[in-house]
């Protein structure tokens, strides 16, 4: 089957018609939820100071000269996230001396003061802790006391996420090449909905964890098969705007993230708002038709008739008949079913060796940019000021980004783009290395460089890889992509902890990633103005026609 005989359909019915508008603004609004339930983990997860709770009850309290009456107190008088400690003068007595993970009875003394250097008794925080609740009144860390020695159960929040968003981009990009784009979006759609609302009401870390696990999966699973629906749903002409805006949709549920945390501070509450987006979605979902590209593939001739046939009554056109854009060979026997359905696997990827090489290449680039934007975003809380504003404009500079990209592409094309982009992350990677310190406002605007460009690459690499690909395969070329680039996503949040080494070392992984994945784009094929691969040999096509691109 002939690319170019199927895109005909747009010519006759419309590249943006009225049908893909609706049906395009309402899989792309569902995406927010996809940008929410990823970046829901910055402030869920906020570890705020805190101290041993005191074994009875206080009747005074001393933080170096200053003196107050209650614990909750005490938290406005100190600067920094620095270790420190609090004494306590007990109602029965004792004076305890309370510190984030340890706490001390003083012995053998009758009166308060804060320096003591007698005989104490250390004891472990039995009793719970105490939190400062000026910034939020409850998170899962206050819930369930992951801090000191459980630390490392909040740790793991997000990488649990991210391995389940691993797994989601396999299982439904295969599932999407099988069963149908359709059939997949309606699954994820109600999963994200339901797990989303269920994480709010769980009562246990290790419930909260699986939950959220699930949630991963569905939103992944969405998230790649959404972008190859709304590739085939629309015509060339819109296609490159069309699927690149998907990702504003993503960016628009980061700037939610950042205005719900700061309006909402409990939270399940939090958690529960942000999941009440996807329902308007969900009670569109049987509208959603499946795409013609997708129905021809697997020869089910009628179907496509059908979606061709309402596209054109939507979009006051003439339809057009099938039989008559493709060949017999295509079409197959009676004009029914093909020839012969085929199925394909991930290993079908590695075609030969140019198809191959294209792949490691491919992948590479998704892991950069996967590690490089969450790199940035979820460090955009530790940036300094106020950490809601600085994840919003983490959000909002992606738009912009995908604006330019798109304008960009028309121009140079996605190669050249993507290679420019990649090597930008790795110079603003270099810069924040040299800025010194103290020059604050200028580590945060060449952060926001930073995210610029990433963002450019992260957006692009979906188109692009799509194109690279034929139909049969094409859902698991971006679910394989996808898969590969959340190991980019599950070491982000440890490489941020590598910082405690080397204060820029997050940056140097980054940018020595972008700027090898720059230099191997320019061994990819360019796809501008090409119609969309239906078989290998479309595929295999590409390259032949890059070398005379780059003589």
């Amino acid at each position: 089957m002939e690319s170019g005989h199927v895109e005909m359909i747009f010519d006759r019915l419309g590249h943006f018609g009225r049908y893909q508008i609706f049906i395009y603004f309402t899989c792309a609004f569902q995406n927010i939820s996809c940008g929410i339930h990823y970046l829901a983990s910055v402030f869920m997860t906020a570890l705020p100071k805190h101290t041993c709770r005191p074994p009875g009850k206080v009747s005074q309290v001393l933080f170096q000269n200053t003196s107050v009456w209650r614990l909750e107190d005490v938290w406005s008088l100190f600067p920094s996230r620095e270790e420190y400690h609090v004494v306590v003068l007990q109602e029965d007595g004792e004076i305890w001396e309370l510190k984030s993970c340890h706490r001390f009875r003083w012995e053998n003394v009758s009166h308060l003061n804060y320096e003591y250097n007698g005989v104490k008794s250390s004891f472990p925080c039995l009793d719970g802790y105490i939190y400062d609740n000026s910034k939020w009144d409850s998170t899962v860390v206050t819930q369930w006391d992951l801090v000191c020695n459980r630390e490392w159960f909040a740790r793991l929040i997000q990488p649990t996420f991210m391995l389940g968003v691993l797994l989601g981009a396999l299982i439904f990009g295969y599932l999407s090449d099988r069963v149908g784009r359709r059939g997949v979006l309606w699954s994820t759609s109600i999963g994200m909905y339901v797990f989303g609302i269920a994480v709010a009401f769980m009562e246990d870390y290790y419930s909260f964890l699986l939950t959220r696990f699930l949630l991963a999966i569905v939103s992944s699973g969405y998230l790649v098969v959404v972008f190859v629906y709304v590739t085939e749903l629309v015509g060339r002409k819109v296609r490159t705007w069309a699927s690149m805006q998907v990702h504003s949709f993503f960016a628009l549920g980061t700037m939610a993230v950042a205005v719900t945390g700061y309006l909402i501070r409990t939270w399940w509450m939090y958690q529960l708002i942000l999941s009440s987006v996807t329902m308007p979605f969900v009670l569109c979902l049987l509208m959603l038709p499946e795409t013609p590209f997708w129905l021809l593939s697997e020869g089910r001739h009628e179907e496509a008739q059908e979606t061709v046939d309402m596209m054109a009554k939507w979009n006051r056109a003439s339809t057009c008949k099938l039989s008559e854009l493709l060949s017999p060979d295509d079409y197959g026997p009676g004009g029914n079913k093909p020839l012969e359905v085929q199925g394909y696997h991930l290993s079908d990827m590695f075609y030969d060796c140019n198809i191959a090489t294209r792949t490691l290449i491919v992948w590479l680039i998704w892991f950069t940019g996967c590690l490089g934007f969450y790199s940035f975003s979820l460090n955009s809380v530790n940036l300094g000021g106020n950490e809601y504003l600085n994840l919003f404009l983490m959000g909002a500079v992606e738009i912009p980004a995908y604006v330019f990209v798109c304008l960009g592409m028309h121009i140079l094309g996605r190669r050249r783009v993507l290679t420019i982009s990649l090597l930008s992350c790795a110079v603003s990677c270099g810069v924040i290395i040299l800025i010194p310190r103290s020059y604050y406002h200028w580590t945060v605007l060449t952060s926001m460089v930073g995210k610029f460009a990433i963002g450019s690459v992260f957006g692009l690499i979906y188109l692009y890889t799509a194109e690279l690909y034929p139909t049969m395969i094409r859902t698991q070329a971006v679910g394989s992509g996808s898969m590969v680039s959340r190991g980019g996503s599950i070491i982000a949040p440890f490489s941020l902890y590598l910082s405690s080494i080397w204060t820029f070392m997050p940056q140097l992984l980054v940018g020595i990633l972008a700027l090898v994945s720059g230099i191997l784009t320019l061994k990819l094929p360019e796809t501008l103005g090409k119609p969309l691969a239906t078989t290998w040999e479309e595929a295999m096509k590409l390259d032949a026609e890059k070398k005379p691109q780059l003589r």
